[in-house]
């Protein structure tokens, strides 16, 4: 067989290119990968699993091969979808979530199994959502400002592995005893009048750690991004808004501002830690936009959102 026909037969067949997080395929992980790829190869898909992203970043921008992909597979958390839509933003993917958190895959419905996650990827429905940008990266779900991005930079800044919800605890009880909440201002649009506060969120999608939804009514599909700004700093008040947050008793709080906008700009006196989707992501000043229907997911056939 000549190499033309050997690249016409590649390109018939379909193929999905799996990035999998080393961190998060070890252990009881490693069973849904196993899955994921028994299923594809059942349903007539080849896998391809790649640990090193320049390798499945060859692959996927190989032009012949790039005719029969069917789409990638993020296997990982939040942090690996980011990764992996940032470097391929049009090519559709799926989510197996293998991580901590997972806000993307729980408000897309996307379980922890690899078989239902290639029965979807072979069905094919996708749904373009919009995502937020923050200088050269994308996020899905949602920025923060303030305290809870301190703690995911401090976690970050000494993880030597995966990590749990369990890693989060010694961090957040220190800061909760040593952050002194700087003041930061937000600015929506061209408003030039900012809404002052201690904390905010910038939300995409509703999703938020820990089953949260400091936004429930934020939508993926609107180009709009929704924004709650806590005013008031200290651990007490910290602590009240995540118990107002559970109940959904903040949006009605005085103190807690809601709004919408395309562009957000948070100032500050000081530098504040920002994180997105879980990872950090510098300090202020930022300025953070919406880019509509730039991501294309794999979701569960007839789920309403």
């Amino acid at each position: 067989m000549n190499s033309e026909d050997s690249n016409s037969l590649i390109s018939a067949q379909p193929w999905v290119a799996i990035q999998r997080n080393p961190r998060s395929g070890a252990g009881r992980q490693a069973k849904p990968l196993r899955e994921l790829i028994a299923e594809l190869r059942t349903l007539g898909i080849r896998p391809r699993l790649y640990s090193k992203r320049e390798e499945l970043d060859a692959a996927v921008n190989d032009p012949v091969r790039r005719q029969s992909l069917r789409g990638i597979v993020a296997a990982g958390g939040d942090g690996t979808l980011l990764d992996v839509m940032n470097r391929h933003p049009n090519v559709p993917v799926g989510i197996l979530p293998l991580g901590t958190e997972n806000l993307c895959a729980k408000y897309l419905g996307m379980p922890r199994n690899g078989k239902v996650v290639a029965r979807v990827v072979a069905d094919g429905e996708t749904m373009r959502f919009d995502a937020g940008r923050l200088g050269d990266q994308r996020f899905m779900v949602m920025a923060s400002i303030g305290f809870d991005a301190s703690v995911i930079h401090k976690v970050h800044a000494a993880r030597k592995g995966h990590i749990s919800r369990s890693t989060y605890v010694f961090p957040t009880m220190k800061a909760l005893a040593q952050y002194h909440y700087p003041k930061l201002r937000v600015y929506i649009d061209d408003d030039p009048e900012p809404t002052v506060g201690c904390m905010v969120v910038v939300a995409n999608l509703p999703s938020y750690a820990l089953g949260l939804k400091v936004a429930a009514n934020a939508r993926g599909d609107d180009g709009l991004l929704d924004v709650r700004v806590m005013q008031r700093g200290s651990s007490f008040h910290m602590l009240r808004y995540v118990g107002m947050i559970f109940y959904r008793w903040h949006e009605k709080a005085g103190d807690v501002v809601a709004l919408r906008g395309k562009r957000i700009r948070i100032e500050s006196d000081e530098p504040v830690p920002i994180q997105i989707d879980g990872d950090p992501a510098g300090l202020t000043p930022a300025e953070i936009n919406v880019e509509t229907s730039v991501g294309e997911l794999f979701v569960p056939r007839g789920r309403k959102f």
